[in-house]
């Protein structure tokens, strides 16, 4: 089992930026696969980035050169630095982890951007 906690999500203003943080807990040694993922009121869990066991990653478009996924394995933490934050980012974000064939989430950290 892996519990994920994530934190960091506030309200702050176009242009601002924020670094989400989640804390992985429990068989974090069988972990292979992290992202983060998030959902806006009304509208489906997409997801954001990615970051593979050798530290490839990949974003959605409309985050790609805004935001960055990073890990630091030795802590069991991911990270999401979100830079230049639109409206359309608000959302709650959630962090995921693939491991042992099954697929675990946080609770979810609310993320609001509004002048």
């Amino acid at each position: 089992q892996v519990q994920l906690v994530e934190t960091g999500g506030d309200l702050v203003h176009p242009g601002g930026s924020l670094r989400l943080t989640c804390a992985a807990s429990g068989s974090t040694a069988s972990i292979y696969g992290m992202a983060w993922y998030r959902q806006a009121p009304g509208k489906q869990r997409e997801l954001v980035a990615l970051i593979t066991p050798n530290t490839d990653t990949n974003y959605a478009d409309s985050v790609r050169g805004r935001f960055t996924i990073s890990r630091n394995s030795a802590r069991n933490r991911w990270y999401l630095q979100m830079n230049s934050l639109i409206p359309e980012d608000t959302a709650v974000y959630y962090c995921n982890a693939q491991a042992r064939g099954r697929t675990y989430w946080g609770q979810g950290t609310q993320v609001t951007v509004s002048s």
